[in-house]
Formats: structure tokens, C-alpha cells, sequence
């Protein structure tokens, strides 16, 4: 399973998604995308000829956020502070997992 995660993750990072993809795979409003973006809140991977790529850690970052608007009525800062620290964690435990020390 972490074998295909890892594949469709270099998939998506080759190209990017565009805004309509990823409100799709994300099940938000394009507005709801434009608006976090325009708060500081997402930032997409790379804008080209006037139109934003995401990578698959802006998929994830968008899912979490979403899920914590929606599970926690949270405010869309709070929610990206909380993604924020998941984000670290995960980072965290994948320089634990390559020292060895998990």
C-alpha cells in the first residue's frame, strides 16, 4: 500500500493538480480553495501561465483542513495551524523512522 501512495504521490508531484482537480479530489467549491489561498492558508506548488499546480502535500494539507473545519466548526486559521502541526509531526516521525529510532 505505501508502495502505491509513494507512486501516485510521484504521479501527481510530475505534473501537479490544477485548482478544478483538486477541488475535486478534495470534495471543496473552487471558491472555498481560492479563498485559503488568498489567506495565506494553501499555497499552491508553482503558478504557471496564470494557473496554480498543487502537489500531493497540498491534497493532504487540503483534506486536513477541510476535515477539521467541518469535525470542529474550526475557523479556517485554526484549522491550517492544526494541519500546520500535524504537517511537522509527520516530518518528525519520518526523520525518527530513517535514524532508527522508531
Amino acid at each position: 500500500m505505501q508502495q502505491q501512495i509513494t507512486l501516485i504521490d510521484a504521479v501527481i508531484d510530475e505534473d501537479g493538480l490544477s485548482l478544478e482537480q483538486l477541488a475535486a479530489l478534495c470534495a471543496v467549491e473552487r471558491a472555498w480553495l481560492i479563498q485559503r489561498i488568498q489567506e495565506g492558508l494553501l499555497v499552491p506548488q508553482s503558478q504557471q501561465q496564470n494557473v496554480w499546480r498543487f502537489s500531493s502535500a497540498s491534497l493532504l494539507r487540503v483534506r486536513r483542513i477541510r476535515a477539521i473545519e467541518r469535525d470542529f466548526d474550526a475557523a479556517p486559521e485554526l484549522a491550517a495551524l492544526v494541519a500546520d502541526m500535524q504537517e511537522e509531526i509527520d516530518a518528525l516521525r519520518r526523520r525518527l523512522r530513517r535514524s532508527g529510532l522508531e
